[in-house]
């Protein structure tokens, strides 16, 4: 037998772990302006609880991924990531969070496929002559 709410409805599925931070994340890139909570929570279709939505912009807040300005008794938020950079920002956490950091990069490069270790490298080689390059005018 299916367990039911109050109203004998079925409960919405549960969302994968990071899935309603991207949702919300993805509403506030979307507006394009600072937006409060209840306007979040109004893109998101309402079936969140207010307070849901507080927690969430709270924790990514925290994460970097989001600004928050006071806007009389509550916050305004203002998207300062994407997608991709909330994704860094849970990577870089899990990273920061081990003993043994070589370990754990030694492991994760020599897990990806070819294609992203090439990818990779790219990115790595770039940004080290990006770092030349920023010094070079100096002296």
């Amino acid at each position: 037998m299916k367990k039911r709410d109050a109203d004998g409805a079925e409960p919405a599925p549960r969302r994968g772990q990071g899935e309603l931070e991207v949702q919300v994340l993805a509403a506030v890139r979307t507006a394009g302006r600072p937006v409060t909570a209840g306007w979040v929570r109004e893109r998101l279709g309402g079936g969140l609880a207010y307070t849901t939505v507080i927690t969430i912009l709270t924790r990514l807040h925290v994460k970097g991924a989001v600004a928050r300005e006071r806007a009389g008794r509550s916050f305004e938020w203002t998207a300062v990531a994407d997608e991709a950079g909330l994704a860094a920002l849970r990577m870089r956490r899990v990273l920061d969070g081990e003993g043994d950091r070589e370990a754990v990069l030694t492991r994760f490069v020599t897990t990806l496929p070819a294609s992203d270790e090439r990818l990779l490298r790219e990115l790595l080689g770039r940004a080290e002559e990006e770092g030349r390059g920023e010094g070079a005018g100096e002296g």
